[in-house]
């Protein structure tokens, strides 16, 4: 039988902690959560978390970027601000190839992205406190069932 995994994947919270709370609290159920950085936020806030340094995070507690090996897949997770020029992903994925990943998570625009390049899938959930493209905060959940991904983008009320 095959194994399911189940990811959610945030960004940009921006100090946001109600977003984080209603995901650790909706989604006890997941194996993995994964930030994408802009906590802006203290460490210990965010605990839990699979977390990268965004360009607004006051901590240098957090590295520039990880590889996390999850299944079958390597993901590479990165803010994104040091590689993403006018929305090129070219940057990403040499990165992505450098450490062997099929699945890049990433963050820093506030607009959802979910685009598959030469066999590697680029995920960006947008900003769990306010998108730029005027859609509602959004996050993604992403299941892993051995080589298959599925990506479902969701959206957060606010209370």
């Amino acid at each position: 039988m095959p194994q399911i995994i189940k990811i959610i994947l945030v960004s940009d919270n921006h100090g946001d902690l109600d977003s984080i709370n209603y995901i650790k609290e909706t989604y006890q159920d997941a194996d993995y959560f994964i930030h994408c950085g802009d906590a802006c936020v203290p460490p210990y806030l965010m605990d839990g978390f699979a977390i990268v340094q965004g360009n607004n995070d006051p901590y240098n507690s957090y590295p520039n970027f990880k590889v996390l090996e999850i299944g079958k897949h390597r993901i590479y997770v990165s803010h994104g601000h040091h590689d993403i020029f006018f929305g090129d992903l070219s940057s990403l994925k040499s990165k992505a190839e450098l450490h062997n990943c099929d699945i890049v998570c990433y963050g820093h625009s506030h607009i959802t992205n979910d685009v598959t390049i030469d066999g590697i899938r680029f995920l960006n959930p947008g900003s769990i406190r306010s998108n730029r493209d005027g859609s509602k905060p959004s996050y993604m959940i992403i299941t892993l069932k051995d080589d298959e991904v599925d990506v479902t983008q969701c959206y957060y009320e606010k209370a």
